[in-house]
């Protein structure tokens, strides 16, 4: 494989929602490669970010818009083996205590960028309404999955 899930989405960076009326077509078009609801661009759509790039990588995929949806797909690893390269990292998204393995509790998920401190960094779409690199607290991850090895 020449190019990495993590570099293919970096090139992606920047792309955001449209406020008002409008819905950016991109986000729209990774939202509906998988379910019919979303008419717009004001939903969850992380999952359909990380579902768009292993369909064009033609890797494993949930083929949901849920985030958790991702704790059954690929390798399991730990945090600590994550590389930036095919690892995807599912978090646990608000204060409720849920089960870490309830797949229809909130979540987000997106690609691993690295741990420091405390921090890890997830570049994901719906970061801020947009696809970006953002951190969170190491103690909200639940689950770091491998798409692919290299070998």
């Amino acid at each position: 494989m020449n190019i990495s899930a993590f570099e293919l989405a970096q090139r992606f960076g920047g792309v955001k929602e449209v406020s008002g009326k409008m819905s950016n077509p991109q986000i729209l078009a990774m939202l509906t490669l998988d379910d019919a609801w979303p008419k717009d661009d004001e939903v969850p759509w992380c999952s359909a970010f990380v579902n768009y790039i292993a369909w064009l990588l033609r890797l494993p995929r949930s083929k949901k818009l849920n985030a958790r949806s991702w704790l059954n797909v690929g390798i399991p690893i730990s945090v600590h083996e994550a590389k930036s390269k095919f690892d995807i990292v599912i978090l646990k998204r608000g204060d409720t205590e849920v089960p870490d393995d309830d797949i229809n509790a909130p979540g987000h998920v997106g690609f691993f960028a690295g741990i420091k401190q405390g921090t890890i960094f997830v570049l994901g779409g719906n970061q801020g309404d947009s696809i970006n690199v953002s951190s969170y607290m190491l103690n909200k991850v639940i689950g770091v999955r491998r798409l692919y090895e290299e070998v």
